[in-house]
């Protein structure tokens, strides 16, 4: 996997309600979408895009911000486009909500030309679940894929109380799907706001399977999030153990490494691997 941003907590915030978003943007996630769709009525789209303006050119760059933009169906969805292209290198990416083809990514990665912001799929219907390697194939400029359960629960007519595993089947084909391209893999937001048992579960459940991470919708979530997606102190040494194994057993011209008297192969590195990248280590 390419070095990506850390978004064990992704902190989504309307991009129309100033006190939410200041709050937001102080918060301790590891990044923070501001959000020109769903949480933006109709007629305050303009007023909003103005906002995020002007919040990600003061942002401090503490934490990685990105902006969801409207749907590329809607009349909106252009001059969200021109708007986060203009922010350069204040902006950490775009994510695209509804993203049911590769062309959806094309358009925006084009509309994106000559800056280095990233792109985000939002996967929330049906088509999009039946083409997720296509999307996540799409374009260089895509750093993750995230589920988006609300919408597509609605679309498969699934209850809203569905358990965090009844999701396996989904969850699963879009993990092995952002795998394979090099990508993240983000879980959508818990359907509440608190920080319950059931919030928790949900976060543990799928950083179990190998999640990058997930979106929560309030702040209080954050903590729970970040530490369900963030290896125990125990998991980084083991791995910096195997890491150093390596290592040694490569100086020392051995086609074979050993630990704690188990044989090490490159599947073990790999996890290894994956648990440094997870807390910033090398």
């Amino acid at each position: 996997m390419q070095n990506l941003t850390r978004r064990r907590a992704v902190l989504v915030a309307p991009g129309s309600d100033e006190r939410k978003a200041v709050k937001a943007l102080g918060s301790t996630a590891d990044e923070v979408v501001l959000d020109l769709e769903d949480a933006v009525a109709p007629a305050r789209k303009a007023d909003a895009r103005d906002l995020v303006r002007r919040l990600v050119r003061e942002s401090d760059g503490s934490r990685a911000v990105s902006v969801r933009i409207n749907a590329l169906t809607t009349p909106w969805a252009e001059d969200d486009l021109t708007l986060c292209a203009s922010l350069g290198a204040a902006l950490t990416s775009i994510v695209v909500p509804k993203a049911e083809t590769a062309q959806d990514l094309a358009h925006a990665d084009q509309a994106l030309s000559g800056t280095d912001i990233g792109l985000q799929a939002l996967v929330e219907t049906p088509i999009g679940v039946q083409n997720i390697g296509d999307i996540t194939r799409s374009v260089a400029r895509l750093e993750s894929v995230i589920i988006g359960y609300a919408d597509l629960g609605a679309a498969l007519g699934r209850s809203r109380s569905a358990l965090p595993e009844h999701w396996l089947a989904i969850q699963d084909g879009v993990l092995v799907a952002a795998r394979a391209a090099g990508i993240q893999a983000i879980d959508g937001p818990f359907l509440g706001i608190a920080d319950d048992d059931a919030f928790r579960h949900s976060a543990t459940w799928t950083s179990a399977l190998g999640f990058d991470g997930k979106w929560v919708i309030h702040p209080v979530q954050v903590e729970s999030a970040a530490s369900a997606f963030t290896p125990t102190d125990t998991a980084v040494e083991d791995a910096r153990r195997v890491i150093d194994a390596l290592a040694a057993a490569e100086a020392a011209g051995s086609g074979a490494a050993q630990l704690d008297g188990q044989m090490l192969d490159e599947a073990v590195a790999v996890a290894a691997r994956r648990v440094l990248a997870q807390v910033g280590a090398q």
